[in-house]
């Protein structure tokens, strides 16, 4: 399976994780979060592989996310609200989302994508 990254061009966390990438020539897809961020099926599925819970999945440092006063409707909604909440704007993901054969980690952390990369 071919690693996938969703990323914002503008996000400097995205730009560096693709230089990280690149930088230990790791091949990958880059799929642009804001113009063709994931479906409510794909992020359903995602979420399960990653094993995290459904919040580590919201950008919550974003505008969005502090426009809508997130933090505190998050507490009281649906599992299924959530995915479709994040379904209907992919600047409500957290970026970059790397999704591997064997598991998805949203953000960049090196260490995690080491590990999930088996480098």
């Amino acid at each position: 399976m071919m690693i996938k990254v969703y990323c914002y061009d503008r996000c400097s966390t995205c730009k560096k994780a693709l230089s990280w990438l690149e930088a230990n020539n790791v091949k990958y897809e880059k799929i642009d979060i804001k113009t063709n961020h994931p479906d409510e099926i794909t992020l359903q599925e995602l979420y399960k592989k990653s094993g995290l819970p459904l919040k580590k999945f919201f950008n919550t440092s974003g505008i969005l996310y502090r426009e809508q006063k997130l933090s505190e409707k998050l507490p009281s909604m649906t599992e299924q609200e959530k995915l479709k909440l994040l379904a209907s704007d992919g600047m409500l993901v957290k970026r970059p989302l790397l999704v591997c054969a064997d598991t998805v980690i949203p953000g960049f952390k090196e260490k995690e994508w080491r590990e999930a990369l088996k480098m």
